[in-house]
């Protein structure tokens, strides 16, 4: 049997003896979601992923994988937030051929909490290193699924000085019409964000583009300048 299998059981009881029903209950009302949930906040959550470390080593991207996705198919969300953890944290299988991985979970995430780590944390250092995967994040941007285009604009989130500009600009541009309040959102965060690079280029893209911009894109944009 695969020693990924034993991990994801003893995380899933860890979770389930730690959990609280009224956490529970809150955190599914914050999310506004159907999806069950252990009641299990951050740090238990990484504690018990600490524990699971300690007995079961993760030796190559094919347990990687197996492990992330497993974690992500469970029922409860804290096991799609583990997984997330668990993607992000062995370091050594963030690769190129982990692409595949983080779209999948991307393609099936449903809410802000999942798909701005997967996006920012996750598939953002890959755009970074591997250019060819701008191609992908174009056509993002015309999906029916609001999260990816969402995301087709948080990939770029922390890659600061080395920012691929004119993806980013066109990207802005052509959902800047958008009504979607995440849509708006993510555009003035992801400029508010740039802007600790070169706050000169967003007050300047801010005041030539305000007539495409929304108030509450360019207010987020500008908020800490």
């Amino acid at each position: 049997m695969s020693l990924v299998i034993p991990m994801v059981i003893f995380m899933q009881q860890r979770m389930a003896e730690a959990g609280n029903a009224e956490e529970a209950k809150a955190m599914q009302a914050y999310m506004k979601t159907d999806q069950p949930f252990y009641g299990v906040k951050a740090p238990e959550r990484k504690a018990i992923f600490k524990q699971a470390r300690e007995h079961t080593k993760i030796t190559s991207f094919i347990e990687y994988k197996r492990l992330v996705l497993w974690l992500w198919s469970g029922e409860n969300r804290e096991e799609q937030y583990m997984a997330m953890d668990v993607a992000e944290y062995f370091k050594a299988f963030r690769t190129l051929e982990a692409f595949p991985v983080y779209e999948e979970m991307l393609t099936e995430a449903g809410h802000w909490d999942t798909v701005d780590k997967i996006a920012s944390n996750l598939i953002g250092p890959l755009i970074k290193a591997h250019r060819e995967l701008e191609d992908v994040v174009r056509n993002w941007r015309e999906s029916d699924n609001m999260w990816l285009r969402r995301a087709s604009l948080l990939v770029h989130l922390k890659h600061k000085s080395e920012t691929n500009l004119s993806l980013l600009e066109e990207t802005i541009l052509m959902l800047a019409s958008e009504n979607e309040f995440f849509i708006r959102k993510a555009i003035g965060w992801v400029l508010r964000e740039y802007a600790k690079t070169d706050s000169d280029y967003v007050r300047s893209f801010v005041q030539r583009y305000q007539e495409q911009l929304s108030p509450l894109s360019r207010k987020e944009a500008l908020k800490n300048l």
